[in-house]
């Protein structure tokens, strides 16, 4: 192999894999096919970063850069993106988001630059196709339930002033020790708790878009 950076090699690594005499697996494989195994990969590295495996988290993160050269190859090939384009799209990104590191913005701490975040991210996506009408616009829909809950939750507090929940406190040990009951009560009775979480969301999910709107 020719002495090239490290990144150079692994996207020859993979259009080699790719080529008409590559590897007949990676030959086959789609944005779709591949999309659980990039979930698998972050799972991975929470792993690593948890056990403090700095061995681990490098493998790991190497696994999961993977997918991204992976999908950015599938998108040449197409004629649709390729890794450069992804590079420079999150440069710009991160410069443009950053004033108040790149530009003259002064802010007072972090809730002012998470402020400013959303402000320059909505004014990006304003007029395009990509532009939010809901401010509950954007939570990813695959998320697992909890976590898409979770976020629901904090929206809603955001944008409705919505406490939603039981006015009792709980510790941290009983709170947990309730979710995992909860969750061995569905179970129990037959059902996927992930599940009835995911139905709950939705349901939640509509009428606090319709609170939005009224």
């Amino acid at each position: 192999m020719k002495k090239n950076s490290a990144i150079t090699d692994l996207l020859n690594v993979m259009a080699r894999l790719r080529s008409p005499t590559g590897c007949p697996w990676d030959r086959e494989q789609s944005h779709l096919t591949l999309r659980r195994h990039a979930i698998e990969e972050v799972y991975e590295l929470i792993d690593a970063i948890e056990a403090k495996d700095d061995h681990e988290m490098a493998e790991e993160l190497g696994d999961l850069l993977l997918q991204v050269v992976f999908h950015c190859q599938l998108a040449r090939e197409r004629g649709a993106f390729d890794f450069e384009k992804v590079c420079r799209l999150i440069v710009e990104k991160l410069v443009r988001r950053h004033p108040h590191v790149f530009g003259e913005t002064k802010v007072k701490g972090v809730d002012e630059v998470w402020a400013n975040w959303e402000k320059i991210k909505h004014a990006e996506k304003k007029g395009t196709r990509h532009e939010r009408a809901s401010a509950f616009d954007g939570i990813p829909k695959h998320l697992p339930a909890l976590l898409r809950a979770e976020k629901l939750v904090k929206k809603a507090r955001k944008v409705l002033n919505d406490e939603h929940g039981s006015k009792r406190q709980f510790s941290r040990t009983a709170l947990a020790r309730k979710l995992f009951e909860l969750a061995g009560q569905a179970q129990r009775q037959g059902w996927s708790a992930e599940e009835l979480l995911s139905d709950e969301v939705k349901r939640r999910e509509r009428a606090f878009r319709q609170l939005e709107k009224d």
